[in-house]
């Protein structure tokens, strides 16, 4: 199996999803690259990404994100809570499967000496690829932010970054890259607007000021949610597991008389820190169990239906705790499965023709398997946009409006392939007739599924033009349902 590198990038953008896309779809158009979870903050303005894939491909997606951050994001219009340097802030490479941390170390120096070179954005190498230790921690290399940078390159030798310019870039300012192990990004929401709270709370629980080994912490505050956070990164949960970090910010609130309103998650994590601890402990709300970082792997993996899958390995992904691949994805497959033996069965007849038209439908319907997974994940994803943010109305829309598409083109497709399955079995041998009455019922089973999705989301649309069409395209599915009802 090829290695598998982890990349986690955070980028100076939490309020503007047209950005946060711009920067994923550069990340996904690398073959082999798994986008395995995203999160936009607005009070933060920050966006966290995760992928996953081998070395190479990982590495050419890390700069073709940062190159897209460069275009899109300018530091000088930037405000938010969250400690930054550069538009693209900090690029960390982990090691999940069959590579060492020195590998990904050598990726992370590639790939800066590439931005530093190409874009012209000092970048400071940090963690596991830091050859400077003094800068080897990230938030001595963002001490004082931008100004306190700026200051230090300019005047300390110390201070020149590892590539790139001896200056800030005008718009990105400067990038962070390096290597380390998983860490959790695990914060706490206090019931307070007083953030002088949390700032106390934090500085009581990070291990810099005497608090907890392996913890570093910092307090901010949450406008849109009126109330005050202590963000947290655990770099070694193995020493301190959330569930620790969490009694302990509890026992400082409860202290000061506050509240604790509850815990969230930023990103993935490792399945080892979940099993540290039952979820429910910790308050998440709401907790996702594709929140496991091995999980979301196995499934992306799964969702991409390479050639050497098997169909235990698609069986194991519907089976799995995650909403996706559900009910769409396992309409089209059988859709697909219904095609093949119609394929099977124009073959045997020499009916080529037909085979011609099934193999054009059963390669649709296989291609809607992985539409419809990525259509209910950007859907889920719009729905998790503040509702305050004056963009989240048009991307519901737009994900709820493919996610009604996807399984009226599936029922559309399976209804195509039971006309075809019905006439090839009226002259067929009585060989394969049982197969291609199979096909038939697969087919129609298929796309009463898909009308069925789609009524369901065709409900949730508000575009009165949208809803009109695909009200049409849905009866008039099943007006042909009907017809193939009937001939069975």
């Amino acid at each position: 199996m090829p290695p598998i590198v982890e990349c986690v990038p955070n980028f100076s953008e939490g309020r503007d999803p047209a950005v946060t896309q711009a920067i994923i779809t550069a990340i996904t158009s690398v073959p082999e690259v798994l986008l395995l979870h995203q999160t936009m903050d607005h009070d933060h303005h920050r966006s966290v990404l995760t992928f996953a894939g081998p070395p190479d491909a990982v590495g050419e997606a890390a700069l073709r994100a940062i190159s897209t951050a460069t275009n899109l994001i300018d530091l000088r219009q930037h405000t938010g809570v969250h400690p930054r340097i550069g538009a693209t802030d900090v690029v960390p490479f982990i090691p999940i499967r069959d590579i060492d941390m020195d590998e990904c170390a050598r990726l992370a120096r590639a790939i800066g000496q590439e931005v530093g070179t190409r874009l012209g954005i000092p970048v400071f190498l940090y963690e596991q690829a830091a050859v400077h230790q003094h800068r080897r921690r990230l938030e001595t290399i963002r001490s004082g932010g931008l100004t306190g940078l700026a200051s230090r390159m300019e005047h300390d030798p110390a201070w020149r970054p590892d590539f790139g310019p001896h200056h800030l870039h005008e718009t990105a300012g400067a990038t962070v890259i390096g290597a380390r192990r998983p860490l959790i990004a695990f914060n706490v929401n206090l019931k307070t607007n007083d953030l002088s709270v949390a700032k106390d709370i934090a500085r009581s629980v990070r291990e810099s000021t005497g608090g907890l080994p392996c913890v570093k912490a910092i307090g901010v505050e949450l406008v849109s949610r009126s109330m005050v956070q202590v963000a947290m990164n655990l770099t070694d949960y193995h020493v301190t597991p959330m569930h620790k970090a969490f009694q302990a910010v509890t026992a400082e609130a409860t202290q000061r008389g506050v509240h604790v309103a509850e815990s969230e998650l930023i990103g993935l994590a490792p399945q080892a820190a979940f099993d540290q601890v039952a979820a429910s402990s910790l308050r998440l709300e709401p907790f996702d169990p594709t929140s496991i970082l091995e999980t979301r792997i196995a499934h992306a993996m799964s969702s991409e239906q390479s050639p050497n899958q098997t169909l235990s390995d698609f069986l194991a992904a519907v089976a799995a705790a995650t909403p996706t691949p559900g009910g769409g994805s396992v309409a089209a497959f059988v859709g697909a499965l219904a095609a093949s033996l119609g394929i099977m069965g124009a073959r045997l007849g020499n009916r080529s023709d037909e085979e011609h038209r099934l193999m054009q439908l059963q390669n649709r319907l296989h291609q809607l398997v992985q539409e419809d997974v990525r259509a209910y994940g950007r859907l889920i994803d719009a729905y998790k946009i503040p509702k305050h943010d004056p963009k989240r109305p048009h991307t519901v829309a737009t994900a709820l409006h493919r996610a009604t598409e996807i399984p009226l083109e599936i029922a559309e497709s399976a209804c195509d392939a039971g006309r075809l399955l019905y006439s090839l079995s009226r002259s067929a041998k009585s060989l394969v007739h049982s197969d291609l009455t199979v096909g038939l019922h697969m087919a129609i089973a298929a796309a009463t599924a898909g009308c069925h999705t789609a009524k369901c989301n065709i409900k949730h649309l508000e575009n009165h033009e949208l809803i009109d069409d695909c009200l049409r395209r849905s009866t008039e599915t099943e007006r042909s349902l009907e017809e193939l009802k009937r001939l069975c």
